[in-house]
């Protein structure tokens, strides 16, 4: 875009009327350096003192209004770019939570199923509820397991295997020690039970020995 403050700039930098200033920034989108080199091609200006000729390659502190636009218009392409990649992976996730399943076990029966996306849902959305019960669940013999295309055979399945055993033994230990307690309880009741039956054998033996005299 030709600007009168472009065919200023290059009017004093190249020395050149009006018009030619104009008619080279229009021929040249409004570039300032293209603009100066329309000019040397033409014949109307100086080569550089240095020699050699002017490029698009030579450093200059001025930048063309359109640079800016290319600036901006690259970044606003950036941000899109990293949009789309967002968009993409939580189309992939979104995918993968449908076509892969949450399964709960209890022994060899397998007593439900849901999508993946549904235990992500109550995961995020009822979190508090949905991991203890999921805990407590554990004790009472139920298991976990993934399955689908993409969560078969992964480790994920191995954890939900180890969370499982380790309920399990927990809640085996635990009735280890019940039950030793509760065998110990019985016997001293037992014994208890025993020694006040002597002490009722002895009374009725003294009202015998009592009746008979």
């Amino acid at each position: 875009m030709t600007t009168l403050e472009n065919v200023e700039k290059l009017r004093a930098r190249a020395n050149v009327s009006y018009e030619e200033a104009k008619e080279a920034l229009n021929a040249t989108g409004g570039d300032l350096l293209d603009a100066m080199i329309y000019l040397e091609n033409n014949g109307k200006v100086a080569a550089p003192p240095s020699g050699g000729s002017y490029s698009s390659s030579q450093n200059t502190s001025e930048q063309s209004p359109g640079t800016d636009y290319a600036k901006a218009e690259q970044k606003d392409e950036s941000f899109g770019a990293i949009m789309g990649q967002l968009f993409r992976f939580l189309g992939r996730l979104l995918d993968k939570s449908l076509r892969n399943d949450f399964e709960v076990w209890r022994g060899s029966e397998k007593v439900f199923s849901v999508p993946v996306l549904l235990l992500i849902v109550l995961a995020i959305f009822a979190f508090y509820f949905t991991l203890p019960a999921l805990i407590i669940a554990l004790f009472f013999g139920f298991r976990y397991k993934f399955s689908g295309r993409d969560l078969d055979k992964t480790a994920v399945n191995k954890v939900m295997d180890s969370a499982a055993n380790a309920a399990e033994a927990v809640k085996k230990e635990f009735n280890e020690e019940f039950d030793d307690e509760f065998k110990e309880d019985l016997r001293e009741a037992r014994d208890e039970l025993r020694e006040e039956l002597r002490e009722v054998e002895r009374e009725l033996d003294e009202l015998n020995r009592y009746d008979k005299r």
